[in-house]
C-alpha cells in the first residue's frame, strides 16, 4: 500500500466500534427507566452487547410486561481522553436498538441505528457498517499508553509538536498526547483560551504497544532532523 493509499485514521465505524470496546460504562434509557452500568457490560465481534441489569432488575421487569417482545432502548457511551486536558470529552456513541433476555438477569442489546459525535460533527452510521467495522487495535491499550506519555515523556512530546505547522505553535504553552491509534499519535497544543489538535501520522499501522512505541520512536527522530534542517 503507497503513503497515499494509506488511511491517515480510523473510519467513523472503526472509532465507533474502538469507543464501544473500550468504554467500561454506559447509559441504558428504556421507555420506563434511565440505569447507569460500570462495568457490567460485554460487546462481541459484531458489536452487540450482553448488559448486567443490577439495579433490582428493572429494565429485565420492564421487558417482562412486554410478554416476552423485544423492548426499545438507547444506550449512550461517552469516550473521554485518559489525560486532564480542556474538553476531555472526545466523542459521544449513541446505539439506539431492541433488548432481549438472555438469562436471569442478563440482557441483550442489538444496535440497529448508530450515530457517532466528534467535534467534526455526527455521523450516522449504517448498521452492516458498524458491525463490519473491527475496534481499533490500540484500543484496549490506549489509555495506559497515553498516561504513560503524558506523565514520563513531557520532553518527547514537546519535540513532536516539532511537526506540527508553525502557526499552531507560536503561541502554545504545552503540548499534550490525547489520542492514540494505529494509524498515528494526536498532539493538543494548548494555549491560555484554547487548543488545536495535530495528528501525526506513523509511516504504518501499529497494532501493538511496542509497534506504537517504535513509530512513536520514529517520529520522534524525524521530528529531530525537521528541527536541525529549520535552523541551518
Amino acid at each position: 500500500m503507497s503513503d497515499q493509499d494509506r488511511p491517515a485514521e480510523p473510519t467513523p465505524a472503526e472509532y465507533a466500534r474502538s469507543v464501544l470496546a473500550a468504554a467500561t460504562s454506559l447509559t441504558v434509557t428504556t421507555p420506563g427507566h434511565v440505569i447507569e452500568l460500570i462495568g457490567l457490560h460485554t460487546a462481541d465481534e459484531t458489536g452487540q452487547l450482553t448488559l448486567e441489569d443490577p439495579t433490582g432488575g428493572h429494565v429485565t421487569a420492564e421487558l417482562a410486561a412486554t410478554s416476552g417482545r423485544r423492548l426499545g432502548a438507547v444506550v449512550e457511551l461517552t469516550d473521554v481522553a485518559p489525560v486532564a486536558v480542556r474538553e476531555r470529552v472526545r466523542a459521544r456513541l449513541a446505539l439506539d436498538g431492541r433488548l432481549t433476555r438472555v438469562g436471569l438477569d442478563r440482557l441483550r442489546f442489538r444496535p440497529t441505528v448508530v450515530a457517532l459525535e466528534t467535534a467534526d460533527g455526527t455521523t450516522h452510521l449504517e448498521f452492516d457498517e458498524f458491525t463490519a467495522a473491527a475496534p481499533d487495535p490500540l484500543s484496549a491499550y490506549e489509555a495506559e499508553l497515553l498516561t504513560h506519555l503524558d506523565a514520563a515523556h513531557t520532553d518527547s512530546m514537546a519535540v513532536l509538536s516539532r511537526l506540527a505547522p508553525p502557526r499552531l505553535l507560536l503561541a502554545a504553552t504545552r503540548v499534550r498526547a490525547v489520542r492514540l491509534d494505529q494509524y498515528g499519535l494526536v498532539l493538543r497544543l494548548e494555549r491560555a483560551d484554547a487548543y488545536d489538535d495535530v495528528r501525526l501520522s506513523f509511516t504504518a499501522p501499529a497494532r501493538t504497544p511496542n509497534g506504537a512505541a517504535t513509530q512513536i520512536g520514529m517520529l520522534s527522530a524525524r521530528a529531530a532532523t525537521h528541527c536541525a534542517r529549520r535552523t541551518k
